[in-house]
């Protein structure tokens, strides 16, 4: 009987000692994972904004394939949430609590185990770098309950060591998905039809057919703002016509312009000229897409032409309208270019 008493009273110390243990341990936790992505912070922001996205690249996803989502009626911005139901991870749910757009998100995630529910902080920080490249960071931090201190005592590994390469893989498909959704493009020929025209301001250069991107780049932002310095009403979207285009010498003649109302006289020394397009029957393309697949918009366009026995009208420039354009939806996926080529 006595062994048995002695023997009591060790476990009861034991479970004293271990108490005591447990409770002297640091139950605050942080654990965050960067990763240099190849799209714009206004894309990833809202990928990840918006719950819906999150079973394209949720890393939990490759750990069990039971998850099921629940989403409510809000499921991006401030307020927005979605649930998950998992016989072998668990069940828990995910809410917004504040985004800064474009730089940062707050979120409080909720997970529900036998030791009652885990709250803790999960936060992004979206960083813009050389190009179109954006740091993002993922993190969570909280502070763990008596039972969970306990329970992560007698692991192998702590929460910060079990999330981190988590997170890691979840950053990797972050950038998988947010690439392929880049890529993702329609062409279609719209046929004949009949461009209305008119006045428009523009700047005119010559270079390489390689450079034109960059050029444009310079040249558009200076037409738009000579029209606003002057007060000169915008009517339209801008657009590229192309004077020449010498794909054999690599070389073209261009104008980037923007549509305006009136017939502008200009001063002799400025740069940023004002011109007439006539009303014109033209084979119109849309590329709904990436500027990297405008080469086949324009084969599609001339191919049209030749198979319909239509003869292009060399006197007039083929030209291309920026309907929905990078400064407007940041996902090239979304980006619209009207191609116009004019024809007898």
């Amino acid at each position: 009987m006595k062994i048995v008493k002695y023997l009591f009273f060790l476990l009861l110390l034991v479970i004293i000692g271990g108490a005591v243990y447990v409770a002297t341990i640091d139950g605050e936790f942080q654990v965050e994972e960067s990763r240099v992505i190849d799209a714009p912070d206004e894309l990833l922001f809202a990928t990840i904004n918006e719950y819906r996205t999150w079973d394209k690249w949720g890393p939990w996803m490759d750990e069990s394939d039971d998850f099921i989502m629940e989403y409510p009626e809000k499921t991006s911005g401030e307020g927005a949430s979605y649930s998950w139901k998992s016989e072998t991870e668990g069940d828990g749910k995910m809410e917004t609590i504040k985004t800064s757009p474009f730089t940062s998100i707050d979120q409080k995630i909720t997970f529900i185990t036998p030791m009652g529910e885990s709250k803790s902080d999960v936060y992004w920080k979206f960083e813009k770098i050389e190009g179109k490249k954006t740091k993002v960071t993922w993190g969570m931090k909280g502070e763990q309950s008596f039972m969970e201190k306990a329970f992560w005592a007698t692991q192998d590994s702590s929460v910060s060591q079990m999330i981190k390469p988590m997170y890691a893989r979840g950053l990797e498909k972050l950038d998988a998905f947010a690439n392929e959704k880049m890529k993702k493009y329609a062409v279609h020929v719209d046929g004949v039809t009949e461009h209305g025209g008119g006045f428009y301001m523009y700047s005119a250069t010559a270079s390489s057919i390689a450079v034109i991107p960059e050029k444009m780049k310079e040249m558009i932002p200076a037409v738009d703002t000579y029209m606003k310095q002057n007060n000169l009403p915008r009517t339209g979207m801008p657009f590229t016509l192309f004077n020449e285009y010498n794909e054999e010498q690599g070389t073209a003649i261009f104008s980037t312009a923007i549509p305006t109302r009136d017939k502008v006289v200009t001063p002799k020394e400025s740069s940023i000229l004002c011109d007439f397009l006539p009303r014109q029957k033209v084979v119109k393309t849309t590329l709904k897409g990436d500027y990297n697949n405008l080469k086949e918009a324009w084969e599609a366009g001339y191919k049209y032409i030749a198979e319909n026995n239509l003869e292009p009208n060399t006197e007039s420039a083929a030209f291309e309208v920026y309907r929905v354009e990078p400064t407007l939806q940041p996902n090239p996926a979304e980006w619209v270019t009207e191609i116009y080529i004019p024809i007898k």
